[in-house]
């Protein structure tokens, strides 16, 4: 599989390239360690990404800072988190997880490809292939030993799904995303900010083990297209990055977008994260654009800032109809290619019918009626003995009660005639 040529750019000092690797970032914890060494050499960045659910659109806003990442001259390594996915409640069942791993390899290096980043200081890395040693266990369970239970939980509460009472893997979870920095061997690790706790928890437990800190990169939580977090699990709330163009078209028209409000709208959030470095990437001069015709205009506009963008959005210049279009037209284009190789590829379809295979209808088991009891028919009696009909047969006389009977058989007396 061969990766498409970068496009040629300018080589970056030292400033530039924090300022790429740090631009659009929600939070930066300990900054200075990755500044130290830029002037030095390239610094190297991990991303862990369990493999549980299909990639779908929303994996691209990670990916983008990925690919920008690569393009600052960052060694980036891919964590495939096969044991996590397992330990993240059994959302990934033993048997799927070599196929789910191969699956997420393919499809974020055919995503990277179609960005046009060069790829050669991308790695991947798989959990289970370091992670089952006896030198990882040693010291998985020496920082046991030194993080609390209510800690470990803490960390991981947002991560992690906690269902009912929670079990040991919970904890288990946030202490190996702390040794995989060391076990990986690099300068910083890349999240989004629900990991926040997680690496706030690496600062504070791994000098206790004779390991260095690393700096973290959040990105923001940005809000999906339904106006809600796009989860993998809900085909209508998730746009899958194999999804043909019409299929992208009429799921973007369904999406929450809200007239003149910029502020927590998923469609214009993801072009501020998305279609805006994606240009930026495609550009040889580094510089992103959006070029739009706006409401009432008969030229159209260009915008080469965010702020710039959503000022307009604001002032009801740029529809939602008209945002829509520029997420629709920018998804379709860098999804063209990953659905390309994906058709042309039987091993790849392959391994997503192993990784993702079709859920089994259940079997509906048709109820028996229940049988009508007989007119008059008794329940069992106390001795066991079978219940007797007492509807008396045609023709013959009713069965007397004991009170009739006596009645009957009152003896009337006969008087003498004289």
């Amino acid at each position: 599989m061969s990766d498409s040529a970068p496009a040629v750019k300018p080589a970056m000092t030292a400033d530039e390239k924090y300022a790429l690797i740090t631009a659009n970032l929600q939070e930066v914890i300990s900054g200075d360690i990755i500044k130290k060494i830029l002037p030095e050499r390239d610094i190297k960045i991990y991303w862990g990404t369990a493999t549980t659910g299909r990639p779908h659109a929303a994996y691209l806003v990670p990916a983008i800072k990925v690919a920008q990442f690569l393009q600052a001259g960052c060694t980036v390594k891919v964590l495939l988190a096969d044991l996590h996915a397992f330990l993240d409640a059994d959302k990934a069942p033993e048997g799927v997880l070599e196929n789910r791993a191969q699956y997420y390899e393919r499809t974020i290096r055919s995503l990277l490809k179609a960005v046009g980043v060069d790829l050669s200081r991308l790695v991947f890395v798989r959990g289970s292939s370091y992670q089952l040693t006896p030198e990882y266990t040693r010291d998985l369970l020496r920082l046991s030993k030194k993080v609390s239970v209510h800690d470990a939980l803490r960390a991981s509460s947002e991560i992690v799904k906690i269902m009912g009472e929670p079990c040991m893997a919970d904890g288990l979870y946030p202490l190996m995303q702390l040794l995989d920095e060391e076990y990986l061997d690099v300068d910083a690790e890349f999240g989004g900010l629900d990991q926040r706790k997680i690496f706030g928890l690496s600062h504070d437990a791994m000098p206790k083990l004779g390991f260095k800190n690393r700096c973290h990169l959040m990105n923001p939580m940005v809000p999906g297209l339904s106006g809600g977090k796009m989860s993998s699990s809900d085909p209508k709330s998730k746009i899958d990055l194999l999804e043909d163009a019409a299929s992208i078209k009429k799921k973007i028209a369904k999406a929450v977008c809200a007239p003149r409000e910029a502020a927590g709208n998923g469609v214009l959030s993801f072009i501020e994260h998305v279609i805006f470095p994606y240009s930026q990437l495609q550009s040889a001069d580094g510089v992103g654009s959006v070029t739009v015709t706006l409401k009432d205009d008969t030229e159209p506009t260009t915008f080469t800032k965010f702020a710039d963008l959503a000022a307009a959005y604001t002032e009801d210049k740029l529809t939602p109809q008209l945002a829509k279009r520029i997420v629709e037209e920018g998804l379709t284009k860098l999804t063209d290619s990953i659905r390309a190789e994906y058709n042309a590829d039987p091993k790849w379809q392959e391994i997503a019918a192993a990784a993702y295979p079709e859920p089994v209808a259940p079997v509906k088991v048709k109820k028996e009626k229940k049988q009508k009891k007989p007119r008059g028919e008794r329940p069992p009696a106390a001795d066991g003995s079978a219940s007797v009909a007492t509807t008396p047969a045609e023709g013959a006389e009713p069965t007397k009660t004991a009170e009739e009977e006596k009645k009957t058989n009152v003896v009337v007396p006969v008087q003498e005639t004289a």
